[in-house]
């Protein structure tokens, strides 16, 4: 792939925390969690990231959004050095850049309606003339992850875990960002439900041309959704390839041990589909 292909690259990332800097000579020592990592993700592709608890796989994802800061390589977004631009710079790419969490919760105001969370980020990008259209495009975009109109004037807690994940991927998908990082968007959803999200995000994906990372302990997860994955292991790409030739014919034996651990269940084709995409009512 050449570097006009890649939306986004990162070249030797290393990250340690912890180092107190010297006045003269090197920082102090810390924790060096990601290791010289090389990873390139394509316009519209969608590359998984895959490793063991401290593997440092959620650290690499924040690193390549800027929300933690590398302590050596460099990584470029769209063709631009973005290693250590100033947060004034960085700002007008937040909206290029979005990140949907583990915990929706953790990025949800408990204290503000999902019509809130959804119409001010529009208002505050200027990606709406005025708060009716921003309602307008709130209503479609409601309709496309198959949520009822009446979560719009619920808060958070009213809502079951997967509905706040989709709100979660929703106000993501209203920024029209380039691209996505997911980061265990659906452990601790039932397979089903999680079935229905991977099936929207492979849509979305789809229709808007978003390039995204997707980070995951589980492998049938990156299986289903990833054309590319990286396999980390104590902050180091341990093996990376075509998606369906890492899981089948591994080259790395620590890829291979993963695959023997780890169970590889096959969701139910039957989730799937777009039928499979139905409807859940507010949670009392």
């Amino acid at each position: 792939m050449s570097v006009s292909d890649n939306l986004l690259s990162g070249k030797g990332i290393e990250v340690t925390y912890g180092a107190k800097p010297h006045l003269f000579g090197p920082p102090g020592h810390g924790i060096k969690v990601l290791h010289g990592v090389d990873i390139d993700i394509g316009r519209g592709e969608t590359v998984g990231i895959v490793g063991e608890s401290g593997s440092g796989k959620t650290t690499l994802g924040r690193a390549l959004l800027r929300l933690v800061d590398v302590t050596a390589g460099a990584i470029h977004f769209d063709g631009k050095d973005i290693t250590r631009l100033p947060a004034t710079d960085i700002r007008p790419l937040r909206r290029r850049m979005q990140m949907i969490f583990q915990d929706p919760m953790a990025s949800l105001n408990p204290r503000h309606t999902i019509r809130r969370i959804l119409v001010e980020p529009l208002l505050l990008h200027r990606l709406a003339s005025d708060r009716k259209d921003a309602e307008r495009r709130v209503a479609k975009i409601l309709e496309r992850v198959t949520l009822p109109q009446a979560c719009l004037d619920r808060n958070p807690h009213e809502l079951s875990g997967g509905q706040r994940q989709r709100i979660g991927i929703a106000r993501a998908a209203l920024l029209k960002p380039d691209f996505v990082l997911a980061d265990e968007i659906v452990s601790g959803l039932d397979v089903s439900t999680q079935a229905q999200v991977l099936n929207l995000l492979k849509e979305l994906s789809r229709d808007l041309g978003l390039s995204m990372a997707f980070i995951s302990h589980d492998l049938s997860v990156i299986r289903a959704v990833c054309d590319r994955v990286y396999v980390l292991r104590h902050g180091r790409v341990e093996e990376e390839g075509d998606c369906e030739r890492v899981f089948t014919a591994p080259a790395s034996a620590y890829t291979r041990m993963l695959l023997d651990a780890i169970p590889l269940p096959e969701i139910d084709p039957k989730w799937l589909g777009r039928e499979s995409l139905m409807e859940e009512a507010p949670a009392a």
